[in-house]
């Protein structure tokens, strides 16, 4: 996995502080090109892997990657599943049955499923996930995708309603399917570790808010910095300067001394931002932990 790893909150209006800044930086970004020229300064500036939602728009960046093999040939994707507001406003527009019809890669399938009613439909619950994923994946054809991950609002409502056994679902898949790790992306690391471990998933890629203030950081920053130190997982540090409230070199400094994360994933807009951010985890984050 690498250390340093660039997001795409920034390309898609998400700010967390911000909904002024947030609106602003969408209309900047509806030009692709605008998204290739703030990849390719992260890329100069050593940074190799994108960790991204399944966003329509991402598919552009990965024709783009396909189309310049030697210019990108250490670039890596991260993608994010689901991008929920895509389904959401797909089941609003056309009822969660005909979305499920328009997202599947083979609708043929859900029909299949469906014939038997809702109780067979429940029953194959594991077959119609790994379709979805499949669906979600086809984007990324013929691109590097070494890390695939769960998005938070999906591990978080499977946390929420104790359907822990989807966890793994969706791990097997992406191991055997993709030859790739799978990751958790979530806003409550304690309770989603003890539900990983209940389900045999063992040392676990997951990805959350860990930052000096505690910044949605659902049941606190101590019990995060103990998790750190205790279990076996492999950490990804998000919202480390929690949307801009905590100094750059504050902020980092903070995750370094925690001593167990394994990568900070960080956005930006500016070429500047970029190179002084990546600067920074080069000096205070990769030392530290080596």
């Amino acid at each position: 996995m690498e250390r340093v790893i660039f997001g795409d909150n920034q390309f898609f209006g998400v700010n967390h502080m911000s909904e002024e800044k947030a609106r602003a930086q969408a209309m900047r970004f509806q030009d692709t090109s605008e998204i290739i020229r703030v990849l390719d300064s992260a890329y100069d500036a050593g940074i190799r892997a994108f960790m991204c939602t399944t966003h329509d728009r991402i598919e552009a960046i990965c024709d783009h990657v396909r189309a310049n093999p030697e210019r990108y040939a250490d670039f890596v994707f991260y993608p994010c599943m689901p991008y929920a507001h895509k389904y959401a406003n797909a089941v609003t527009e056309h009822g969660l049955l005909n979305a499920l019809g328009k997202m599947l890669p083979d609708s043929g399938a859900l029909g299949a499923v469906l014939k038997g009613g809702m109780s067979m439909a429940k029953r194959d619950m594991q077959g119609i996930g790994e379709l979805l994923i499949d669906a979600e994946m086809k984007m990324f054809h013929g691109t590097r995708t070494p890390v695939i991950f769960l998005q938070n609002v999906v591990t978080d409502l499977l946390l929420g309603m104790g359907l822990h056994e989807a966890f793994r679902i969706f791990a097997d898949h992406i191991r055997r399917k993709y030859d790739a790790e799978p990751g958790f992306i979530t806003m409550n690391t304690p309770m989603l570790l003890k539900a990983l471990a209940r389900v045999g998933i063992e040392n676990p890629i997951i990805c959350s808010n860990i930052n000096k203030i505690g910044f949605r950081m659902s049941g606190g920053k101590d019990v995060y910095e103990q998790a750190i130190r205790s279990r076996s997982f492999r950490p990804i540090a998000m919202s480390v300067l929690a949307s801009g409230a905590i100094p750059a070199r504050e902020a980092i400094d903070y995750v370094a001394d925690l001593g167990g994360v394994e990568a900070i994933v960080f956005g930006a807009s500016s070429k500047a931002n970029i190179v002084q951010t990546k600067a920074l985890v080069d000096e205070l984050f990769l030392p530290a932990t080596a």
